[in-house]
């Protein structure tokens, strides 16, 4: 009977160690909860889960259609993190909603494009044309600095990264801008005649940056201030499952991903 008993104490012992492995000095047991765009963030991140997996974290990956419940959701604990704006978007999130999210790694760069609706030029714009920007302000702005760089406006002097339409001081063809939700553009390309459209939403529409009537260049201030970046709250930045993500977005197996799936709608940094 002893021996039937010390065997019976040792199963369960060792199942209970292969229940709590990192107890047992195995891996991780550790959930991770990530909001993501569905594309492309939600996308490279099912890579990172495979690395993860390995080490005995599970990424759970949460898909949002906007830019502010996923933020909203990192910032109530609800999510551990989020993976779907630059970081210039989430700066200026934390001034207006006073949240304290903060970047634990920059990622990727996703160019602004100027796709086609009903003109498939930009020489071919007519006088009045309607022109779809996103309707947030980083993006907004965004959009309008890439109008100029087109000469298809000009923008006041020193407006920064976040001019508006009031900043526009000169539009000699009365180009009519139209701000709608960033999510929307792809949608409305048919009642544009063009439209300036995040990365992300280009990408998930379909659109190819090949076909972009114009794109940003990854040189200079768009590259580092539209930069795509892992945020967590404020405090979380040196967690041990956030760093091990940190380190599987930033692997070489991401890389090549990126590198072979989007042809250049997105560019890994790090």
């Amino acid at each position: 009977m002893k021996k039937k008993a010390l065997a019976l104490a040792l199963a369960l012992a060792a199942a209970l160690c292969l229940t709590l492995l990192s107890a047992c000095g195995g891996k991780q047991n550790t959930t991770l909860k990530v909001g993501a765009s569905p594309a492309p963030h939600a996308e490279i991140l099912e890579i990172a889960k495979e690395i993860l997996a390995e080490q005995g974290i599970t990424l759970e990956i949460v898909e949002y259609n906007d830019y502010i419940v996923p933020n909203e959701a990192v910032e109530s604990g609800e999510n551990d993190a989020n993976y779907f704006q630059h970081i210039t978007y989430m700066n200026n999130f934390n001034q207006e909603h006073g949240t304290h999210l903060v970047s634990v790694a920059e990622i990727h760069y996703e160019p602004f494009g100027i796709y086609a609706g009903k003109v498939a030029d930009l020489a071919s714009l007519p006088d009045g044309a309607q022109i779809g920007i996103p309707n947030d302000p980083t993006n907004g702005g965004r959009a309008l600095l890439l109008l100029q760089e087109q000469g298809l406006i000009k923008l006041a002097d020193n407006v920064g990264l976040e001019p508006t339409k009031l900043d526009i001081a000169d539009n000699p063809h009365n180009y009519r801008i139209e701000e709608l939700e960033a999510a929307q553009l792809p949608r409305s390309l048919d009642s544009l005649d063009i439209a300036v459209i995040n990365g992300n939403y280009a990408i998930d529409a379909g659109l190819k940056i090949d076909d972009a009537l114009a794109i940003e260049s990854a040189q200079g201030t768009a590259g580092t201030a539209y930069v795509n970046v892992l945020a967590v709250k404020e405090g979380r930045e040196k967690d041990e499952a956030i760093q091990a993500l940190v380190k599987a977005l930033q692997s070489q197996q991401v890389k090549d991903f990126i590198q072979k799936t989007y042809g250049g709608a997105v560019v890994a940094v790090s």
